[in-house]
């Protein structure tokens, strides 16, 4: 298939991303999970603190505050026993039992994998990956890796000075096996909400991060002992606890440029066994081209992205209540925090809860990574649009936040609900029963002249980065929200008028008050 048509049926005709007659073979379905046999481990302690505010003064980490940092970021939290709707359900579907995380996942199967490079004093130093199941540690590699992380960085960032650099990898088939070709969008989506997480997270500890999209892939991957044909590093998050270490420095390896390649035989090649469960593991070649073309081969492909000439608004426009920053326990938000649903219920917004949702999300949003780099007011790659309605003082209508003025910009008045609600593929959510619903809207390009093929899949994380801090937002202001790739974009792109300025709707999100899911739930922490 034409790569650049499988982008295009991703987003608008995706009944050919998956084929009509792909049938989910549920008893064959792949652990939610990664889990490494036969190697040393670090079990962490299970007691987790019940509160998260940001620190103030940091401190060095130990073993045990990266226990805490790791669950907090994408630890098991809970296990769930419901019953599908009878009407929505497939019906291959019973009682669905789910162990669930702090972030939300499409079909709760959780396609990517957390590894962390640590240098600590109470730990040896290596490579580990995460063991979410039996919260712990797996070591995969023993040694100091600093010289050769940061030459598959491009001698970017000082990872001398980093006490551990976070990898965020996608596994193909986890979500392959549901989804088959959409999961490509999905993976992104649900890489964008984890690192959106480990960033909310790091603040709370005092964590100083930064965000590479561009690396030496091949080199990454062979560091951490990782198939290509299964799974493959979508970003890497160096943490350091000192703000003013080089994170987009020139590099010192002079006119030295080190390739993939030739980084790879500075180490051996290690091999581990895991446990997937599935006995029959379908191909996804789609896929695999999708990732071949995107991956680095070469610093020289490094790419800084300039800032986009600033969008000219039209004249109408609700200037929102002054407001200050929230300030809230991210503990108790991830607790309750939930996708609804059919469970929203309609009642009324007030200007200020929807000034305080807008401004912490755009707010938090802010974050340091390699395609800013040290530009000054960056413009952002991606945009909130929302459909209102019922909220107070604000005429029903399409708007798109500006988030320099604090002020929503008027792109067409009435109540859009109907049309939202025909342009969803599945009802799984009743789009009348909540006042707001967002839109995260990117270039339609989706910054391929720039960045190649890996533009689509950073765009994707972007926006799931985007996502989840709404979703946090709105959790901390005793609203939910519900995040779904499940609809028509032509719709939604239609109703903002997004084709005259190049723009496209990446993902919708309804947000408002609910009632209580029903459903068995049972922590898995204190």
């Amino acid at each position: 298939m034409n790569l650049d048509e499988f982008l295009y049926n991703l987003h608008f005709d995706t009944d050919k991303a998956r084929p009509l007659d792909f049938e989910v073979e549920w008893d064959d379905a792949p652990l939610p999970f990664k889990l490494y046999r036969g190697l040393p481990v670090i079990p962490f302690s299970p007691d987790t603190p019940l509160t998260l505010f940001k620190k103030e003064t940091p401190v060095k980490p130990t073993l045990h505050v990266i226990g805490h940092f790791l669950w907090y970021v994408y630890g098991l939290t809970q296990f769930s026993h419901s019953a599908p709707d009878t009407d929505f359900a497939e019906p291959a579907f019973g009682p669905m039992q789910l162990y669930r995380r702090f972030i939300p996942s499409g079909g709760s199967l959780y396609p990517n994998e957390l590894y962390v490079y640590l240098k600590l004093e109470d730990a040896p130093t290596g490579i580990y990956h995460y063991d979410v199941v039996h919260h712990r540690l797996v070591l995969l590699r023993s040694g100091n890796f600093d010289s050769y992380i940061a030459q598959a960085l491009g001698e970017r960032c000082d990872i001398f000075a980093c006490f551990a650099t976070v990898f965020v990898s996608t596994m193909f088939w986890k979500n392959f096996f549901k989804y088959n070709n959409f999961s490509y969008r999905l993976q992104g989506q649900d890489a964008g909400v984890l690192i959106g997480q480990l960033l909310e997270v790091a603040k709370r500890f005092g964590f100083e991060s930064g965000v590479y999209f561009q690396f030496l892939d091949r080199a990454i991957n062979h560091l951490l002992g990782l198939s290509e044909r299964e799974e493959s590093v979508y970003a890497v998050i160096p943490l350091a606890i000192e703000s003013g270490i080089t994170w987009f420095g020139k590099g010192s390896g002079g006119d030295r440029i080190v390739s993939a390649a030739e980084l790879c035989r500075e180490l051996p090649a290690i091999q581990h066994d895991h446990y997937v469960r599935s006995q029959r593991v379908l191909e996804y070649p789609t896929l695999l081209k999708m990732n071949e073309v995107s991956l680095q081969d070469s610093p020289r492909s490094f790419r800084q992205i300039e800032g986009k000439k600033k969008f000219t608004y039209a004249d109408h426009s609700v200037t929102l209540p002054n407001v200050k920053r929230m300030s809230y326990d991210l503990a108790s938000v991830c607790r309750k925090r939930f996708s609804p649903g059919m469970n929203f219920f309609l009642d009324k917004v007030s200007q200020k809860q929807l000034a305080t949702l807008l401004q912490e999300v755009t707010a938090s949003f802010v974050y340091r990574n390699d395609l800013d780099e040290e530009q000054e007011n960056p413009q952002s790659r991606v945009a909130l649009y929302c459909c209102l309605y019922n909220v107070e003082g604000i005429p029903d209508g399409a708007y798109r936040y500006d988030s320099a003025n604090h002020a929503l910009r008027l792109v067409r008045l009435g109540d859009h609900r109907h049309w939202l609600q025909k342009g969803m593929y599945m009802e799984t959510v009743n789009l009348f029963q909540t006042p707001l619903c967002f839109h995260v809207s990117g270039a339609k390009d989706h910054l391929i002249p720039a960045l190649g093929y890996r533009g689509y899949r950073i765009q994707q994380m972007e926006s799931g980065m985007l996502v989840q801090r709404l979703l946090l937002a709105a959790s901390a202001i005793g609203m939910q929200g519900h995040a779904l790739l499940g609809y028509d974009s032509n719709i939604s792109d239609e109703i903002y008028q997004m084709a005259p300025i190049g723009e496209t709707s990446l993902i919708q999100i309804p947000v408002g008050s609910h009632h209580a899911s029903p459903k068995l739930e049972g922590s898995l922490r204190s």
